[in-house]
């Protein structure tokens, strides 16, 4: 028996730790810890309910707006406020634009290197790497000049000594399958998706303000004045900036990425029998189809991994359990509680010491574990394209059946850890193509002088009622993430938010039933104990975010750093 772990878990924010235990060549049983503390809701309490999603949003600087957006709308419920269509077209843009640079830049920057071989691009014949490429799409970029020019860079780079962001890829290692020509066209790409990803973001910061950590939202709306005419708001010419990103950014994700992520599963067919994880599966619902009723991906659930039919999702089935976190409740730890009557009592008792091991059978990670009806369930990407597929939702089954019918896979199949790097690339094209719609939308509303963008009507405290109760979903790029808030006399009394990493990256229960990344970890070959690449493959495939899930506290309970808000 071998025992191997991973910690930090590198290319996401890194406070993650995972032990697995190894047995004939494959994972026997794991244990994923979140290892920093996440306290935004006991800095929250106390404070304006319409400033707390500028709080909020500070939970993680990469998944800035989707907290923004699930607290206003927490927010907006509890107070009963409707927010104007326009708004709500800019909201959807801005959390649009986020999917699309952030699903670019998880498969390219994130786990394109657990695939992926840089060295072996050296060996590549460039002319054969751009007609590959040419062979799947006209992307301008697929030239043998490029692809040359891209191989002199890596050449360079090796030579040097200095591998910047790939130093600490697994290079040679034995479970890499790409011939050096596929290699060299990931590699090319992941250097221009460097550059999209600088250009398309500037949307948020036209739309927001600011990126990251937009600065627009409102509750009750947005604060982005709109008028065609107007040097002082979103007018005519910025509009048609906008137009200008996003078709770029529908051209990039079509021949490009979509393309990169079916070409990548095609080398690796065999991943789609690994990683699959209880197939439990939950989405809140979200963004609007341009052309049919209902969202692109309506909310649902579906069980043990039966894809014939969803449930419908209820909130009030949602408990979170700390039999094996560090948190302890007032009514005991094997009892759950729903987030809005959750308690968030820090108390640690782990290792004092980074290469302890985690004490497995007791308290080990600062993660929650979130479960519906008692279950473990998966959020992300796969769970909404799942949940979409079973309903019949017209965008996103013609997408999957495509891409199925091109990689020989059946449905089923998506369950599992390559099956959740094609539902991540199908559902940035179904949002990348959405959003010219939604942008037309709203220069029509416009153009007809539709101008209003807020609901002023219960925007003073004297109109709220003296307790308010109310919760805000969003489906983020990495799954379904909830804020639930409390309101008594126009202060918030209490707050909590599960967020998707916390749903996926949760430790087994009072009833021992491991989390997402526990369960889809088992069964996982390992090539090399040293060098666990197979691990991080399936735990990167949920596009772990933990920075979200944890938050910083000394392990010692010492208190680092008072800061007052004035």
């Amino acid at each position: 028996m071998t025992k191997i772990v991973v910690d930090p878990v590198t290319r996401i924010e890194g406070h993650l730790r995972v032990e697995a235990r190894v047995e004939d060549g494959f994972v026997q049983e794991a244990w994923c810890a979140g290892t920093q503390f996440r306290g935004m809701e006991l800095i929250l309490p106390g404070r304006d309910p319409r400033d707390a999603w500028l709080f909020a949003q500070r939970i993680c600087g990469v998944c800035t707006t989707v907290h923004a957006l699930a607290s206003v709308r927490a927010v907006e419920d509890a107070l009963q406020i409707e927010i104007p269509p326009n708004a709500q077209l800019l909201r959807e843009l801005m959390a649009g634009i986020q999917f699309v640079q952030d699903h670019v830049v998880h498969f390219y920057h994130l786990h394109a290197l657990d695939w992926a071989d840089p060295a072996a691009a050296l060996e590549a014949d460039a002319g054969e790497a751009a007609q590959l490429a040419a062979d799947l799409s006209d992307w301008p970029g697929n030239t043998t000049q490029q692809f040359q020019a891209v191989q002199d860079q890596l050449k360079a780079l090796v030579a040097s000594g200095q591998l910047s962001t790939f130093t600490n890829a697994y290079f040679g290692h034995p479970s890499y399958r790409l011939s050096p020509k596929v290699n060299l066209m990931l590699m090319s790409h992941y250097l221009e998706a460097l550059r999209f990803q600088r250009e398309i973001v500037k949307a948020h910061a036209l739309l927001g303000g600011k990126n990251p950590h937009p600065q627009t939202y409102l509750v009750g709306g947005m604060a982005i004045p709109l008028d065609l005419s107007s040097d002082a708001a979103l007018n005519a010419g910025k509009i048609a900036q906008l137009k200008t990103w996003f078709a770029q950014a529908k051209d990039f994700v079509r021949q490009v990425y979509y393309n990169d992520a079916l070409a990548l599963a095609t080398f690796y067919k065999d991943w789609f029998n690994l990683g699959r994880s209880a197939g439990n599966y939950l989405c809140y619902g979200g963004f609007p189809d341009p052309d049919h009723a209902g969202e692109l991906f309506p909310s649902g659930i579906l069980l043990g991994g039966d894809l014939t039919g969803t449930q419908p999702t209820d909130q009030e089935k949602i408990n979170e359990y700390v039999t094996r976190s560090w948190f302890s409740y007032d009514q005991g730890d094997l009892s759950g509680r729903h987030p809005s009557q959750g308690q968030t009592a820090p108390e640690y008792t782990g290792p004092q010491a980074q290469y302890e091991e985690l004490p497995t059978d007791g308290k080990y990670s600062w993660n929650k574990a979130p479960r519906y009806d008692g279950l473990p369930m998966e959020v992300g990407p796969l769970a909404r394209v799942l949940v979409a597929y079973a309903q019949g939702q017209p965008r996103v089954k013609a997408l999957a059946d495509g891409a199925l019918q091109r990689l020989g896979v059946s449905l089923d199949e998506l369950q599992s850890t390559m099956g959740r790097i094609v539902a991540r690339a199908l559902e940035t094209v179904a949002i990348a193509d959405a959003l010219p719609q939604w942008l037309a939308q709203l220069e029509a509303n416009m153009s007809r002088g539709d101008l209003s963008i807020h609901n002023n009507g219960k925007w003073s405290p004297t109109s709220w009622p003296a307790q308010a109760q109310g919760q805000g979903f969003h489906e983020a790029p990495r799954g379904g993430l909830g804020h639930w808030v409390r309101i008594e006399n126009g202060k918030i009394a209490h707050y909590q938010c599960v967020v998707p990493t916390t749903w996926n990256a949760s430790p087994r229960d009072h009833a021992g039933r491991p989390g997402p990344y526990e369960t889809a970890l088992v069964g996982t070959p390992i090539a090399d104990p040293e060098r666990p690449v197979e691990v991080l493959r399936t735990v990167h495939s949920f596009d772990p975010c933990m920075a979200c899930a944890a938050h910083l506290v000394d392990a010692r309970g010492r208190e680092l750093t008072r800061v007052r808000v004035v």
